[in-house]
């Protein structure tokens, strides 16, 4: 069976009224055993004041986890650029580089990560920084290259590892598909979150992509939510938990037949999902897929990304 590339995307949710403790220990658990699977990535988001999810500092999740696994790809998906200076960013994630060499991406995103009043409360005028972010996207570039100067002095993220983070732009459009072409970055591409083109944004990247001095060639990879379960029918029912719960959700109608739906669940069992994961590969032409779990509890969460890493191929049925 011919494996796919695939990585995790975790949000750190708070299952069943879990307590913040419990949703990053169970994080922490998720990435241990996706490595043990053979997942590629293990990603964090970032949301601010939002009840339901606990990580608000993707870096220090990070550095806890990077301890706890020794072979996966640990990253940001993403860390919210508007917010921070370039140059803090990057000393962090140089500094996740210099202790987990060759294991660190790091995301960068435009989205404010929660309501109105907490991102105001985080960095002010949230509206005027977004207006900033190719400038602030260019200067994180420059800093990762060591090419950035400030007042024509030169200015260095330190530490300065032999392997730097991987930079990753994420997005959901052509802007975000702009500026990642535009620094040599590689593309992660949310189809989760989008309800536009995806096959023609992600070619609008490849078609501008400028090569770096860390990417010569442009790669993608896209982002879907996905639930696996034994059965068809039981992967249904973790799906329509999810909407029942949260039915504002981006999330489709989970759909059985295979329809292009860019905003459909991928949802059945693990041959069903090995074929709609194909599917999507193939439209995107990607190199590498990241699934997201909308499920409502921690046990069937964890089995849902142990059955989509065999639908995937990477590891052998139990069965």
């Amino acid at each position: 069976m011919t494996k796919l590339a695939l990585g995790i995307l975790d949000m750190s949710p708070r299952l069943g009224g879990a307590a913040d403790e419990e949703a990053l220990s169970q994080s922490a658990k998720l990435a241990a055993s996706a490595e043990s699977w053979g997942y590629g990535r293990y990603w964090l988001s970032e949301h601010h004041g939002m009840e339901s999810l606990a990580c608000t500092a993707p870096e220090v999740m990070l550095a806890h986890i990077g301890a706890r696994t020794s072979r996966i790809r640990i990253g940001a998906g993403a860390v919210l650029l508007p917010h921070y200076s370039p140059l803090k960013v990057a000393e962090c994630f140089n500094l996740l580089s210099a202790l987990y060499p060759g294991r660190i991406d790091l995301g960068i995103g435009r989205a404010p990560g929660g309501d109105a009043h907490t991102t105001m409360a985080l960095s002010g005028n949230f509206l005027a920084h977004v207006g900033e972010m190719p400038e602030k996207v260019h200067q994180l570039c420059e800093l990762m290259n060591g090419s950035y100067r400030y007042d024509g002095e030169s200015v260095r993220a330190r530490p300065e590892p032999a392997q730097p983070p991987e930079l990753w732009m994420l997005g959901t459009n052509t802007k975000s598909a702009g500026m990642a072409a535009s620094c040599g970055a590689y593309y992660a591409f949310g189809q989760f979150m989008s309800s536009g083109d995806g096959p023609e944004i992600v070619e609008s990247y490849r078609e501008a992509f400028t090569p770096s001095p860390t990417r010569e060639k442009p790669y993608v990879m896209v982002a879907v939510h996905a639930i696996c379960a034994e059965t068809d029918g039981a992967a249904l029912t973790l799906a329509e938990q999810f909407r029942a719960q949260f039915p504002e959700s981006p999330v489709g109608r989970p759909d059985l037949k295979g329809k292009d739906d860019r905003m459909s669940l991928v949802v059945g069992d693990i041959r069903r999902v090995r074929e709609r994961l194909l599917e999507i590969r193939d439209a995107y032409d990607a190199d590498e897929i990241m699934v997201v779990c909308p499920v409502m509890n921690y046990g069937d969460r964890l089995e849902s990304f142990r059955l989509t890493a065999e639908a995937a191929g990477l590891i052998e049925s139990e069965q």
